[in-house]
């Protein structure tokens, strides 16, 4: 999958409230939905100039300024340095084909998916700091999605969501308890995710975490996903 049709895939499976169309900008209005649905991004070539109606845009949503950087954003990375944008949370993308994660499947009730979210399931996201504005990004997504819950010696121990898009699904909003963390959870309901995606038709599954998330990205690399592109937020 090339970085482009990974973007697709992400406006697909995590989409914002609202999109407007400001020049060469695409305003994203978020909701309280997160960073993802409500940074702007550059569709077309910019000049520094450009960047004030950008600004002007999300101020109106009653949002501060928050830019999107893609691979191919080099020029508006610089534009924004040089306007004392600061470069925030680079965010690393992984994938691998959900028939590689698919292999080992989790034992019964370890982990299994569930469309609309359990009640537990919410709560576990909320403690977790995913609240209703997210819960209503995931609510938005047309197309197959589920959530996946986990569970260590009969409790609930972690969730995750997933959703498809063509023939690839993404994985977001994965969390797993602090006091069931290293117990096996978070493989569980990724292999799961990978499952259920194999089921819709999906061939690859994809991810996006934090570059400074180390425990996630070793879990990921340990399961054999493999690092396909990176991003990251300008913000003042």
């Amino acid at each position: 999958m090339t970085p482009n049709v990974f973007y697709d895939l992400l406006e697909h499976t995590w989409p914002a409230a609202s999109y407007q169309r400001h020049g060469p900008w695409l305003i994203r209005e978020g909701k309280d939905g997160g960073q993802r649905v409500s940074a702007t991004t550059a569709e077309a070539a910019v000049k520094d100039a450009d960047i004030a109606q950008a600004e002007a845009a999300m101020q109106a949503l009653g949002q501060s300024p928050l830019f999107m950087v893609r691979h191919s954003d080099a020029v508006l990375d610089g534009l924004l340095a040089a306007r004392g944008y600061h470069r925030h949370d680079p965010v690393v993308i992984y994938a691998a084909p959900v028939a590689a994660l698919a292999t080992a499947t989790p034992s019964a009730m370890t982990a299994f998916p569930v469309w609309p979210p359990l009640n537990i399931v919410a709560q576990i996201w909320a403690e977790a700091g995913i609240g209703p504005g997210r819960l209503a990004v995931m609510e938005r997504v047309v197309g197959p999605k589920t959530s996946i819950l986990g569970r260590i010696s009969d409790r609930a121990s972690g969730v995750a969501f997933v959703a498809c898009h063509g023939n690839a699904a993404m994985l977001h909003a994965l969390e797993v308890c602090p006091n069931l963390r290293r117990q096996g959870s978070a493989n569980n309901i990724l292999r799961m995710a990978a499952i259920w995606a194999h089921n819709q038709g999906a061939e690859h599954l994809y991810l996006a975490v934090t570059a400074a998330n180390d425990s996630a990205r070793k879990l990921y690399a340990s399961l054999g996903m493999e690092v396909v592109g990176k991003y990251h937020y300008r913000r003042k």
